[in-house]
């Protein structure tokens, strides 16, 4: 017999899941219909930051569900080697991606600078912040 709070935690199991696959579904007839050469700057950016916020959702979830003492006393270590495992695949990916994008973004920066096609808009007030930041800071102290 199944007890109430059994039952509970089993229907947030299955309404999980069940919106969970509603989104991979989704995202599967969002990537269809639309590819990336169709979608303008803005579009990219949305949808890569909400990419981004359903993954950090589910991270969080996740990271939960490995501190919840239901479930971490009843998994079984294949379960989590599968959990281990590809969690550090999606780091590793994540790394790599954050590497890339960021070293390439600082040599088109350094470009941009060099040819003077900065906006003048933007770079100044980068710059401004960068300035007061460097005066809020605490000069060393003198010892002599």
């Amino acid at each position: 017999m199944v007890s109430r709070l059994e039952n509970t935690f089993l229907n947030n199991l299955d309404e999980w899941i069940k919106m969970q696959k509603n989104l991979l579904a989704t995202l599967k007839e969002m990537e269809v219909k639309q590819s990336t050469s169709d979608m303008d700057r803005l579009d990219l950016v949305l949808a890569s930051r909400t990419a981004f916020q359903h993954m950090i959702r589910t991270l969080k979830a996740f990271d939960q569900w490995l501190q919840d003492p239901m479930v971490i006393k009843h998994m079984p270590e294949e379960m989590l080697q599968d959990v281990k495992n590809n969690s550090w695949k999606l780091l590793e990916q994540l790394l790599e991606l954050d590497i890339r994008h960021t070293s390439q973004f600082r040599e088109l920066i350094t470009k941009l600078g060099k040819d003077g096609k900065l906006d003048p808009l933007i770079w100044a007030r980068v710059v401004a912040e960068e300035s007061q930041q460097t005066q809020e800071r605490r000069s060393p102290l003198s010892t002599i």
